[in-house]
Formats: C-alpha cells, sequence, structure tokens
C-alpha cells in the first residue's frame, strides 16, 4: 500500500537559491503551457470547422524543448523533470476541468503555492538525509523511513518553510484482531461521538485563533504592497494560517488512528459537506472540523490497518430515528440536542442515539 511521507527540510543558502531556480521553472512552464492551451481553447471556439486538437502533456513538454528552452537557458540550470511534470500536471487540470470536476487552472504567481517535483535517481542516504537530482542532499529535521525505492519527490514552500513529501510503500495488515462494530456521527458541537458512549472533542482551532489572525489582518491592511514590513506580516499571517491548520490535521490523526487501530468495523455517514457548508451560519464551525479530511484519512487507515470501513447512505435518518423502538420522527431541530422519543418515552442524547442507529444499520 502507497502512504505519502512528508517531512520539513533543513537549508542552507545555496540550496536554497537551487530550490527557488527550480520553484522558477515549473511556474514558467505552468504558465506558458497554460496561456497556449487557452489560445487553442479561444481559437477552436472561434473556427469550429477548423480546430487544432488539444495538446497532452507529453506534447506540451515537446513544443517546450524545442520553442522555449532554447530562448531561455536557465531552464538547464534545472532538473529537466521539473518542467515536464508542471506540464503533466497542467493536462492533468484541463482534463478535470473538462469533466466539471474542478475549475480550471489559473495562471501561477510567485511567491504562492510554491512547489515542483523531482524524478529520477531519488534515495535516502541515512536517518536524515536525502539525495534528490540537481540539487544533490537534503537534510531533514525528522528521521526518514527506509524505502527500497522512490519513484518521485515534491518539494512546497508552506509559511516560508519547505516541505519534501514522497510516497512509501507498506504493507497492510490482513485484519486487526477486534470484532467490535462501532458507529461514529460527526458533528459541530463535539467532533465525534462514537456508539459505545465515547466523545471527542473538536480541536476547534480556527475558533481560538481567529481572534489573533483578525488583528494580523487589521494591522496589515494599510501596508504597502511588495514592501519589507508588507512581507513580514504576510508570513506572520502564514504561520499563523499553518499553525491552525496542523493542529486540526493532528486532532484528526489521532481520533481515525484510535479507530482504525482498535475497532474491526467502523460505520460513518455520507455527509454533503458543501451543502452543508452553504449554511452560512453553521460554515466556519462545519469547516473547522474537517468532516471531510476526517473521512479520507478514516478511509485509508482502516484499509491499512485491516478494519472494515461502512459509509452509509447520507439519507439515512440516524437522528430522527428512536435507537430503542426504531420510532421515526416526522421533523427534529437542531437546537434539540436531547432526543426524545414519542413513541417509548425514550431519551438519549441526540449525538449517541445517532451515532447507535449507524451501528444497528449494519447489523
Amino acid at each position: 500500500m502507497l502512504l505519502g511521507f512528508k517531512t520539513e527540510l533543513k537549508l542552507n543558502n545555496k540550496q536554497l537559491t537551487q530550490i527557488l531556480k527550480h520553484c522558477g521553472v515549473s511556474r514558467h512552464a505552468w504558465n506558458w503551457g497554460l496561456a497556449l492551451t487557452k489560445q487553442i481553447l479561444d481559437h477552436n471556439k472561434v473556427n469550429p470547422n477548423d480546430k487544432i486538437k488539444f495538446p497532452t502533456g507529453i506534447t506540451l513538454h515537446k513544443w517546450l524543448v524545442a520553442l522555449v528552452k532554447p530562448e531561455n537557458p536557465w531552464y538547464y540550470e534545472c532538473s529537466k523533470s521539473t518542467p515536464q511534470e508542471a506540464l503533466r500536471n497542467l493536462a492533468k487540470a484541463w482534463s478535470d476541468a473538462f469533466k466539471k470536476n474542478k475549475k480550471p487552472p489559473r495562471f501561477k504567481k510567485k511567491g504562492k503555492s510554491d512547489r515542483f517535483t523531482l524524478e529520477g535517481t531519488c534515495k535516502v542516504i541515512d536517518s536524515f538525509t536525502i539525495q534528490v537530482p540537481k540539487i544533490g542532499k537534503l537534510k531533514t529535521y525528522e528521521r526518514l523511513p527506509q524505502p527500497e525505492k522512490i519513484k518521485s519527490v515534491t518539494i512546497s514552500r508552506q509559511a516560508q518553510r519547505w516541505f519534501i513529501s514522497f510516497r512509501i510503500d507498506l504493507k497492510e495488515i490482513e485484519s486487526n484482531s477486534y470484532n467490535s462494530v462501532v458507529g461514529v456521527d460527526l458533528g459541530v458541537k463535539q467532533l465525534a461521538t462514537l456508539s459505545t458512549g465515547e466523545v471527542f472533542i473538536g480541536a476547534k482551532s480556527y475558533r481560538k485563533g481567529s481572534n489573533k489572525l483578525s488583528r494580523l489582518q487589521w494591522l496589515n491592511r494599510n501596508k504597502v504592497i511588495g514592501s519589507s514590513n508588507w512581507r513580514k506580516a504576510q508570513n506572520r499571517i502564514a504561520r499563523l494560517h499553518k499553525k491552525i491548520a496542523d493542529i486540526r490535521k493532528d486532532t484528526l490523526h489521532k481520533l481515525t488512528s484510535y479507530l482504525a487501530k482498535n475497532h474491526g468495523h467502523i460505520v460513518i455517514e455520507n455527509l454533503n459537506v458543501s451543502g452543508m457548508m452553504a449554511n452560512h451560519k453553521l460554515a466556519a464551525a462545519i469547516a473547522d472540523m474537517g468532516f471531510y479530511e476526517f473521512s479520507r484519512q478514516l478511509e485509508y487507515k482502516c484499509k491499512f490497518y485491516g478494519a472494515k470501513l461502512t459509509i452509509v447512505d447520507r439519507w439515512f435518518p440516524s437522528s430522527k430515528t428512536c435507537s430503542k423502538c426504531g420510532y421515526k420522527k416526522e421533523k427534529l431541530s437542531l437546537s434539540e440536542r436531547t432526543f426524545t422519543c414519542e413513541n417509548c418515552n425514550f431519551q438519549i442524547d441526540r449525538d449517541l442515539n445517532a451515532a447507535i442507529n449507524l451501528m444497528n444499520a449494519v447489523r
């Protein structure tokens, strides 16, 4: 099973300069390819009888080698795989846009979402050193795994910190030793309520850091864009955003690992997260919990630890149904935190009732 590994790099000035050059080459290739493909789409729209075949990533790279590289010799200072991977990603972005899965790709700007991919001889030298093409040996703060083969690595920047990521092949556990079935109900007040009665409180990192974030953005309102003080303020805001995201991700990793390691069968609900985000009164709280990330992590961890994951249909009335007698209510407002059955007068916490119903759905 392939799993991603990501860790921070410890760079010197020479290595940082080389990495910034690779980012520039990747960004230039992306923007060149995007401008060219947009011209082709505009031409095909105006001339429906004389259409030009939309190029693939390989075709774009052949054109780049023939047209762009001779006029820009600084391309040869970087790995040849960097512009190739950028154009391959551009072709995939257009493919997703044509299928209506994502929005059309946009031009990239220097300093925003800087990243590039390297292919070739990538290997771990020791516990804290990895060798990549063109740049050479890079040090890390965290101990590295020892994979047999690394096909490619991606280097990216977040809040002025550089990270390297690659895939490692790990053996799946055939099945864990637990046979218990557990229902998990996600919520805004509590991150997760299990059918066993356990309750996990969400980190709510955005809510806790929103006042500091607002103040930093308010202090940055009148600074001249591009000035030294503006860059310093942008870095402080970026660091705070990363801290908020890291706290949320850490909470989700601990919860999903606990569920996958200690239960044989996990039942969750297929939540319509994008539809829930349309409620502007709850959008910030829902985003702060990270429901989609929870489902994504739980899916691959269940596969890795040998647990079974069942995703119940989103229309399943887990909250409206009595977990004792099966009576279904017609309406249940969000303000009702205690479920009271009109048929048997059974009272139970709303989230616990939903979790028990999810558990019973597979029995």
